[in-house]
């Protein structure tokens, strides 16, 4: 029988001495420990570091080796997530937030899911949405993603790439990776976010499949980096009239970043794949680029719903309406 695969967590702090200790202590409960913890600190002056080192003390008589990275300036939250997965010496790694709390079988269930597939490059959950205080809000993070039952049964088929494509479901608390997927994904572009970047290459390159089990506690706060919270529809139509080509123009050249990365991973990348990246990128451009409302953009916007692209590349009938509705 194989031997069982090694676990590295890899924390990131930044002054998070008000919800560190939990987060913390839930490591340590976990029903499968893991074998080493990376922590990186991004110049903390809270308290934090101080935590980290008693940390590392009580951490060491439970068998948990912990490597402690304190940064002299400021690299910020990407860049952070890189340097501490880097550090990593774990066959499975396991990106971690400083302000929530895992559910004590999190990293036993997950392990069992990489040991049993080995085609697995990451593997991600949903979450339990809570506030600052712990107290759940009644709701998780797929529905606050609005993760439609066609998504998460596309991702379970193996076509995670279509998906992720399109839009971003990995939250990157809740995700593990095996290592060797860090060799196709650095350096990471500061243009995106660290999660994102690595479930588009593991789709790519691999397979990226969801459980839809709460696995940790999601805590929202004012402090978050990147927080969640359900839209109503207010908010949703303030986002269809908000819309700028600029923010297209971004998008597209993330796209674009992307595809010189597929690119020059060569063989490991499908050709259908670099192709539908290179496709999502002319259709952000196009709605970039849109002639001023009227029966002009109209005529674009129709042909290029009739050819699939706001289907595959957008969010269907909702960007059709948004690019009507903004006044450029």
């Amino acid at each position: 029988m194989a031997s069982p695969l090694t676990i590295s967590v890899a924390l990131c702090t930044y002054n998070g001495a008000a919800y560190l200790d939990a987060q913390l202590d839930s490591l340590l409960a976990q029903q499968r420990r893991p074998d080493e913890i990376v922590v990186a600190d991004d110049g903390s002056g809270d308290g934090t570091r101080e935590r980290l080192r008693a940390f590392r003390a009580r951490a060491a008589q439970a068998g948990v080796e912990v490597t402690l990275i304190e940064n002299a300036a400021n690299l910020g939250y990407v860049r952070n997530f890189e340097q501490a997965l880097a550090a990593a010496r774990g066959a499975l790694l396991f990106p971690c937030d400083q302000d929530d709390v895992w559910r004590a079988d999190k990293l036993a269930r997950m392990a069992v899911e990489f040991e049993r597939r080995p085609e697995l490059s990451l593997l991600h959950t949903d979450a339990r949405l809570v506030d600052a205080q712990g107290r759940p809000t009644g709701t998780t993070l797929f529905r606050a993603l609005e993760a439609r039952r066609d998504e998460l049964d596309a991702l379970h088929a193996g076509r995670g790439f279509d998906v992720l494509l399109r839009r971003n479901l990995v939250t990157g608390a809740t995700v593990g990776l095996r290592r060797e997927l860090l060799a196709a994904a650095r350096p990471f572009p500061p243009e995106l976010v660290h999660d994102e970047w690595l479930a588009l290459i593991a789709a790519a390159t691999g397979t990226v499949d969801a459980l839809e089990d709460t696995l940790i506690d999601y805590r929202q706060h004012g402090g978050n980096q990147i927080g969640m919270r359900p839209r109503g529809l207010a908010d949703k139509w303030e986002d269809l009239k908000r819309l700028r080509p600029e923010t297209l123009q971004r998008l597209a050249a993330r796209m674009a970043l992307l595809g010189e990365r597929l690119q020059r991973l060569g063989a490991a990348v499908p050709p259908a794949h670099l192709a539908r990246v290179r496709d999502k990128e002319r259709h952000l451009r196009l709605r970039a680029a849109l002639p001023p409302r009227g029966p002009a953009r109209l005529g674009v916007v129709l042909r290029e719903a009739r050819g699939g692209g706001y289907a595959r590349y957008s969010n269907g009938v909702r960007s059709m309406l948004r690019d009507l509705l903004r006044g450029d």
